[in-house]
């Protein structure tokens, strides 16, 4: 049989059939294949290490017990997206029952309904994003995130995938993808205004 493709057509050292036998070497290739990249997602949706080890040892455990359940309708890679997506929405979703999206008004003490507005900053060097404490701000600003929000960003700006691959895998629309990447970038616009204003002030005064 035939190893399987991967998402740039480099066969992979395994086949699917090799991991329904219970193929070891094939299961340890494919640990070893999507490791990093599946904890870098766990990690990037939860912003704990800890967490994000559990999530990718219940990923594959998940995988190993359920690999005759996969038809091959997807890349193998976007299935293992879209369980260890699923896992960390999960924990994501007790910790955070109840968040506000940044496109919900905001109900007032005297019953009126309000809408914050967004500030706007300029673009900064690349450096500027490129150091710890921006990098810090960052994932602190995606953390507030909802997991819906999170998970959308996380997928489709972080990890790189394309809008359908992240629809798969969230198991939503295209449309809905978008929708949700336009509200988390401009609630992560909103975390991060003031302190890359007065980023702005440091730099321009260098």
């Amino acid at each position: 049989m035939h190893p399987i493709q991967n998402e740039d057509s480099t066969p992979h050292p395994y086949s699917i059939e090799d991991l329904r036998k219970g193929d070891r070497d094939a299961f340890a290739a494919l640990v070893d294949e999507f490791s990093p990249k599946l904890h870098r997602l766990a990690l990037r949706m939860l912003n704990d290490p800890f967490e994000a080890e559990d999530v990718l040892q219940e990923t594959f455990l998940k995988v190993f017990k359920n690999i005759g359940q996969f038809e091959g309708r997807s890349q193998v890679g976007t299935w293992l997206y879209r369980i260890t997506a699923n896992e960390a929405l999960m924990r994501m979703r007790k910790k955070q029952p109840d968040m506000l999206a940044i496109d919900e008004p905001v109900e007032m003490p005297d019953g009126h309904l309000i809408t914050r507005e967004l500030k706007d900053w300029c673009c900064l060097p690349e450096s500027e994003f490129m150091t710890g404490e921006s990098q810090d701000k960052l994932d602190d600003a995606i953390a507030e995130l909802s997991p819906a929000l999170r998970s959308t960003f996380v997928l489709r700006d972080l990890q790189g995938l394309s809008t359908r691959e992240t629809a798969d895998i969230l198991g939503v629309s295209e449309a809905a993808i978008k929708t949700r990447l336009l509200r988390a970038r401009l609630q992560l616009r909103d975390s991060l205004s003031t302190y890359f204003e007065n980023r702005v002030e440091v730099v321009r005064n260098e």
